[in-house]
């Protein structure tokens, strides 16, 4: 066997298991999403929630994420070191990280109100009184979190440089399995009316005590798992010259600011959306995001986490042939799979809300709204995972200054695009503008990273990738002309008449789509596909 047969399979055996944690991860995600929108619509207890876990859910994606930057500086540095320097340098990582964060905590839980009116000043209104006091009483709970996010991405780190995927792609879904069970027992307690102004404030303690459980118990197996490999544990080392704490540091803080700086912009659009008069943006916007996240989330971790310990092999100059053709490698696969799935969100938008969502307490004008946004968010698949391919390469090169700069200046293009677009778009417009900003951060990385690697190939790697948007216009056209067909045979009515059409609908639309893959002849594509296709064919 080859070395190239070697990674490739390699490749393929890591993303099948982070793809089959990651999926069961999402699915108990889309549930809690579930249950929440039946019990609470998009009431204040929701709508509250979601201004409230703007901060403890910037820092669990930021710092937690399986592809954030703590995570990213963790495996760049002890993928090139020995096993035994790892658990010191863990232990002393996990002390600077831990003590810092338990400040920005206490810092959360005194300035509650005040964070909540600067991120959300729409909501001191008399109509929106009662969403501002229930998101500072969540924030406060949710405070604990800004320590737990960081521990939970040096975990993952940790984990994944040890080859083992599988527990930190699935261990989110105990935060959602604990909001689940919160939410059902408040309803085995009271009922329907756990949807009512008596009980909404109560809802809304549910929902943030059960989140900070479930990111409790996600660190908890974490660590008990690292001290099981002799990677670590949970102990105070203040050898802040240990080898390697300086190399992980010198990735890590870039790399967080970096990345906060593309978080910043969802404080931004709430900032906004506050402003829109409507009740429930900022809910609508956490339920369209969650659908669209929920397959973006596992197909990123399937190209994602294979390619980032190889980008950081090849950043010798006299690899950069091999580490060029992995980013093209990335880039299309992106495409591939994030260009038909945002065709498919935009020709279906309106049946995939409602046989997900329109139940309990969600109603047909929330379907409305969440259909809408769905439509934006689905324009921008392809772009937003484009640029991660391209962040984790800078990363891989120990340059994180670059993805910072760029993250910066976008800060400021957020705000105008979202400024400008909610006047013309309304609540969809805080979407676009954020497509807007993904789509000057890829243009921007490929140019400089253009520049660093000596050239690259951006014009044939544009090609296939035109061929890809177009055949996913065509299979979305095609969807939405079965979808339409349908809908006059059968009507609109009834959820098991909704789920019928949206399957033979969405199942037309990806075999128009796959048929003009296919016949484009991708080698990246067609490999990659093959092997997932023998991988579990075997299995």
């Amino acid at each position: 066997m080859t070395k190239e047969q070697k990674v490739s399979r390699s490749i393929v055996g890591i993303a099948g298991i982070v793809a089959a944690a990651t999926l069961i991860s999402k699915v108990f995600g889309l549930v809690r999403q579930q249950v929440i929108a039946a019990a609470f619509g998009l009431g204040p207890a929701a709508d509250a929630f979601n201004y409230a876990y703007t901060i403890p859910g910037f820092l669990l994606i930021l710092l937690g994420g399986i592809n954030g930057p703590f995570y990213s500086a963790i495996v760049s540095v002890l993928a090139k070191r020995d096993q035994e320097e790892a658990a010191p340098l863990v232990e002393t990582i996990t002390t600077i990280i831990g003590t810092i964060l338990l400040l920005v905590a206490i810092f959360v839980f005194v300035c509650a109100p005040n964070l909540i009116d600067l991120f959300a000043p729409g909501l001191r209104v008399p109509e929106k009184e009662l969403v501002r006091e229930i998101a500072i009483q969540q924030l406060r709970i949710m405070s604990p979190m800004a320590v737990l996010a960081g521990l939970i991405g040096i975990g993952f780190g940790v984990l994944n440089a040890a080859n083992q995927f599988w527990l930190p792609s699935i261990s989110p879904l105990f935060s959602s399995v604990s909001v689940v069970l919160g939410i059902g027992i408040l309803f085995l307690q009271v009922g329907e009316k756990i949807s009512t102004p008596e009980y909404v404030r109560e809802g809304g303690m549910v929902l943030a005590l059960a989140t900070v459980t479930g990111a409790s118990l996600q660190w908890l197996v974490q660590v008990i798992a690292q001290v099981r490999s002799g990677l670590g544990k949970f102990r105070l080392r203040f050898n802040f010259k240990q080898p390697g704490v300086s190399d992980v540091m010198k990735i890590m803080l870039p790399a967080t600011f970096s990345s906060g700086m593309l978080q910043i912009n969802l404080y931004t659009d709430l900032f906004f959306a506050s402003l829109i008069p409507t009740t429930g943006v900022a809910a609508g916007l956490a339920n369209a995001g969650l659908l669209v996240q929920t397959p973006l989330g596992i197909i990123s971790n399937v190209i994602l986490v294979p390619l980032l310990p190889l980008f950081s092999r090849l950043t010798d100059p006299n690899d950069w042939h091999e580490l060029k053709l992995r980013i093209r490698q990335g880039l299309l696969l992106s495409a591939f799979t994030m260009l038909p799935l945002g065709a498919l969100m935009i020709a279906l938008a309106v049946p995939i809300v409602r046989v997900v969502y329109e139940r309990g307490a969600f109603s047909v004008a929330n379907s409305d709204l969440v259909s809408s946004l769905l439509i934006a968010n689905g324009i921008g698949m392809f772009v937003y995972l484009g640029r991660d391919v391209l962040v984790r390469v800078f990363y891989a090169l120990g340059d994180g200054q670059t993805p910072f700069r760029i993250s910066m200046f976008n800060i400021f293009l957020n705000a105008v695009l979202d400024y400008i677009f909610i006047n013309v778009f309304d609540a969809p417009g805080l979407v676009l503008a954020t497509v807007g900003v993904n789509c000057s951060s890829i243009l921007m990385l490929l140019f400089l990273l253009n520049r660093k690697l000596n050239g690259l190939p951006v014009g044939e790697w544009s090609l296939p990738i035109l061929s890809l948007t177009a055949g996913s216009v065509v299979a979305g056209v095609a969807s939405f002309a079965t979808l339409r067909g349908s809908q006059q045979l059968l009507g609109t009515e009834g959820l098991l008449i909704q789920l019928l059409q949206l399957s033979i609908a969405g199942l037309v639309g990806l075999c128009v789509f796959g048929f003009i893959a296919s016949w484009m002849k991708l080698p990246e594509v067609n490999g990659f596909v093959s092997r997932l296709r023998q991988r579990f064919l075997k299995k």
